[in-house]
């Protein structure tokens, strides 16, 4: 039984998920925004959110296990140095999430931008 598991399994193996979450942290980190579905933007907001809070930290160990969550060096010092002290009073909720008018032309999905708060 799942009771109170919350997480969603988009229909792939536990490597193929984090595989996912990385891929789009990392867009998130380099570009400041990403447009995915709404459901993937959902999923990602709490890994993402994460990271910041190491972020935040700022301390060697920290910095180490960012790395291990995402293992991008060019990412992960841009989350220390930019996007992290952006948020120093702020604790929670570091990203937004629109969702766009229109549906993925394929398969009809609901799309959504993934930014940070200013």
């Amino acid at each position: 039984m799942r009771h109170k598991v919350k997480k969603k399994k988009f229909d792939r193996t536990k490597e193929q998920r984090l595989a996912l979450y990385r891929s789009l942290a990392r867009a998130l980190i380099l570009e400041e925004s990403i447009e995915t579905t709404v459901e993937r933007a959902k999923a990602v907001r709490s890994f993402v959110e994460k990271l910041v809070t190491l972020g935040k930290k700022g301390d060697l160990a920290s910095r180490r296990k960012a790395l291990e969550l995402l293992p991008d060096k060019e990412a992960v010092r841009k989350l220390f140095e930019d996007i992290a002290p952006r948020f120093e009073d702020r604790s929670g909720g570091y990203t937004r999430i629109l969702k766009l008018p229109d549906r993925r032309r394929g398969d009809g999905a609901e799309l959504a931008i993934l930014e940070w708060v200013e």
